[in-house]
C-alpha cells in the first residue's frame, strides 16, 4: 500500500493559487469585521457601544445589539455570505459551529431576511453532544454560546463566523476560551493596580499571547496508508524519533512544490482573516 501511496504522491501536481491582489495590504484583514468596518457599517451610537463593551466591559442593550447585528449582516452580504455561525472551542481539541441562515418567519409565515441582536448575542446548541467533565447529566442538554465582543467576527467561505464562549446553563465553562477570558480579566485587574502606582491615569491593561504550533504535513495518500494515523491521529509504529542534531534536519529544508502551494493557499486565507502566519514554513 505504501508503494502505491508513493506513486500517487509522485504524480501529484501543484494547484495554482489565485491571489486576491498582488499587494498583501490590499486584502489583509478584508474578511474581518474590525473597527474600521464597524465605523462604516454601524451607526455612531452602535459603534460606541461596541467599543465601550470591548474597552470597559459595558453591557450592550437590545436596541444597540439589533443595530450591530444588522450592520454586521450588511457587511457580510458584500461577500455573498449566506449563513452565520457561533464559532466556539469545546473540549474536543477542535472547533464547533452551528450554522444558520439570515432568515426569520413573519407572522404570516413568509420568510424575512433578518439578523437580530438576539441571535447575535446568544445561541443554544446541544451541549450534551460535547464533553463536560461530568458536571451535568446528559439529559440536561442546555448549553449556551455567547458573543465574545473582544474577538472580531470574520468570514470563511460563505459563512460569517462569530467568536463565542460556550457555557452550561448553570454557568460552568464548557470550552477552552472562557477560562482564558477569566484569566485575562484577573491579569488586567492585578496589572492595572500595579500600573496605577506609577501612573494614576492607567485604566486597563491588555495582555497578548503569541501562539506557536509545530505540526507535520502529511500527504493524503501517505496518511491513508497508515492505519495508526487514520484511527488515532498519532504515530504508533515506525522508526524511533530522532534525537539530538538529527532531529533538526527537517527544519529549514527544501519543500516540494505541492507543499509550497499548500502554504501559499493557507497563508492567503490567514491574511484575509488578519492572521499574519509569519512562521508558516
Amino acid at each position: 500500500m505504501r508503494f502505491f501511496a508513493l506513486q500517487e504522491l509522485a504524480n501529484r501536481r501543484p494547484v495554482k493559487v489565485d491571489y486576491p491582489s498582488e499587494k498583501l495590504a490590499d486584502y489583509y484583514g478584508n474578511h474581518v469585521f474590525d473597527r474600521k468596518k464597524m465605523q462604516e457599517y454601524l451607526p455612531s451610537e452602535a459603534y460606541k457601544a461596541v467599543i465601550n463593551a470591548i474597552e470597559k466591559g459595558t453591557p450592550i442593550n437590545r436596541e444597540m445589539a439589533d443595530m450591530i447585528a444588522n450592520g454586521m449582516k450588511n457587511w457580510a452580504k458584500t461577500f455573498n455570505v449566506t449563513h452565520y455561525t457561533h464559532w466556539f472551542q469545546p473540549l474536543t481539541d477542535g472547533t464547533a459551529e452551528k450554522h444558520d441562515g439570515f432568515i426569520e418567519f413573519g407572522d404570516d409565515g413568509n420568510v424575512i431576511e433578518r439578523f437580530s441582536g438576539k441571535l447575535l448575542i446568544q445561541q443554544e446548541p446541544d451541549a450534551s453532544s460535547f464533553p463536560n467533565g461530568g458536571i451535568r447529566n446528559t439529559f440536561e442538554a442546555r448549553g449556551y454560546t455567547a458573543w465574545d465582543v473582544s474577538s472580531p467576527a470574520f468570514i470563511v467561505d460563505s459563512t460569517l463566523c462569530i467568536p463565542t464562549i460556550f457555557i452550561s446553563y448553570t454557568g460552568e465553562a464548557l470550552d477552552y476560551k472562557t477560562p482564558l477570558l477569566k484569566a485575562l480579566g484577573a491579569v488586567d485587574k492585578a496589572a492595572t493596580e500595579v500600573c496605577r502606582m506609577f501612573d494614576p491615569n492607567v485604566k486597563r491593561v491588555f495582555a497578548n499571547l503569541g501562539w506557536e504550533q509545530e505540526y507535520f504535513l502529511v500527504d493524503t495518500a501517505l496518511y491513508n496508508a497508515r492505519p495508526d494515523l487514520c484511527l488515532t491521529g498519532r504515530t504508533l509504529m515506525g522508526t524511533l524519533v530522532c534525537q539530538g542534531p538529527a532531529a533538526r534536519r527537517p527544519l529549514l529544508r527544501f519543500h516540494p512544490s505541492t507543499c509550497n502551494q499548500f502554504y501559499e493557499r493557507i497563508g492567503t486565507g490567514m491574511s484575509q482573516t488578519r492572521d499574519s502566519g509569519k512562521n508558516t514554513a
